[in-house]
């Protein structure tokens, strides 16, 4: 069998299949406590698994869960072993199966870039949508200039699509310090020139000069205005960013689906009474006609036909069971008590974040493998 000629897929590719919601077939050939970990989602993919080492010697064992008529992409952890099960497919009789190029590993850090809306003094937002992760980030562009917010460590992307829309980028914020992904805000900040932003009471500990966020500041951005909102409870520090009174980037404290946690940095029953007052107080008083833009989401059914997750704060209070809790004491349990595991490597992340440690590039990538977990269930 020459597994050279085994059709690919690039993340990419796949990742419009997803979001334009064509039928799609996945053969997971990982082990199955890293598929029941981890898994590649969306509203019409179906997924099985099958481990690797199970299909060494043919797929007959699992043909008649594998459709005829349909493609069958095939993934693993780093692109090679599904090679070789591609051409197991293959041989056994199936014309359309394809590897899915570069495995989780690529899946993981794939951003594609989505246009949330336009801005009411001339401008847009975009949103980047890291599927693999969950992970979500913000691009404010106007008059040719442009914010980042929350930016992943893969700056690649971002710095082809602004290449592309001609924007000197100003700002680079981040709404707290992270414990589930890299930052890439430093480095963007210094590729293009611009200050780094950071809440101070996330950065007791940080080793680099930053710029300081507090509650009430504005940041010119062209003709457009990113105004400060102090949103701790996540973490100390976390910070909400309004944009042109249309819409309110949550960070980690706000989901579609859910709220943040409190315990990522060993504080959860110190910062209970904070998450609660931000959720129940310093929201409520913002504008219901908000439309809220968190930096992760759980699950693709928070996702909307194009694939951007967001939805109107007003909305979001009435269907979003982590504000409709009224008993504080309940609240207190279930964002204490129903916590799902700890993001993977997430001290370690922290330390990056802050600038303690420096792990070479592919340590980077091992340390974020996984979904993300900065939510209570």
């Amino acid at each position: 069998m020459a597994e050279n000629h085994v059709k690919t897929i690039t993340v990419k590719e796949l990742t419009r299949k997803i979001l334009d919601h064509e039928e799609t077939f996945i053969l997971d050939v990982r082990n199955t406590d890293d598929f029941d970990d981890w898994k590649i989602e969306g509203k019409n993919v179906h997924i099985i698994n099958a481990p690797y080492f199970d299909l060494l010697e043919g797929v007959e064992s699992i043909q008649d869960k594998l459709p005829k008529d349909q493609e069958i992409f095939v993934v693993c952890a780093k692109g090679g072993s599904s090679e070789f099960v591609a051409g197991q497919v293959a041989e056994a009789g199936y014309s359309n199966v394809y590897s899915i190029e570069g495995g989780m590993k690529a899946w993981s850090e794939h951003l594609e870039p989505i246009k949330i809306g336009d801005l009411k003094q001339g401008g847009s937002i975009y949103q980047f949508v890291r599927i693999g992760k969950g992970c979500l980030s913000y691009l404010i562009e106007s008059n040719g200039k442009g914010a980042l917010i929350d930016a992943n460590r893969m700056t690649g992307p971002y710095e082809d699509f602004i290449r592309q829309k001609e924007i000197t980028i100003t700002h680079v914020l981040d709404t707290h310090l992270h414990a589930d992904h890299i930052s890439g805000g430093r480095k963007l900040a210094e590729k293009f020139g611009a200050g780094y932003y950071l809440p101070p009471k996330d950065a007791e500990e940080v080793q680099f000069e930053y710029n300081h966020i507090h509650d009430g500041y504005d940041y010119q951005v062209g003709d457009t205005v990113i105004k400060a909102v102090y949103s701790p409870g996540h973490t100390i520090g976390s910070t909400s960013f309004a944009v042109d009174g249309q819409y309110l980037l949550t960070g980690d404290i706000l989901f579609i689906d859910s709220i943040g946690r409190p315990d990522l940095a060993g504080k959860a029953g110190d910062w209970v009474k904070d998450l609660r007052t931000t959720l129940y107080k310093r929201y409520k008083e913002l504008t219901d006609e908000l439309l809220v833009l968190p930096a992760h989401f759980m699950i693709s059914d928070e996702m909307n036909e194009d694939g951007s997750i967001s939805e109107k704060l007003g909305v979001l209070y009435q269907q979003n069971h982590g504000l409709k809790i009224e008993s504080e004491e309940e609240f207190r349990r279930t964002v204490t008590e129903n916590l799902p595991p700890q993001p993977n490597s997430y001290q370690q992340i922290r330390e990056t974040n802050m600038g303690k440690i420096s792990p070479e590039a592919e340590e980077q990538r091992e340390m974020e493998i996984g979904p993300n977990r900065c939510a209570v269930r």
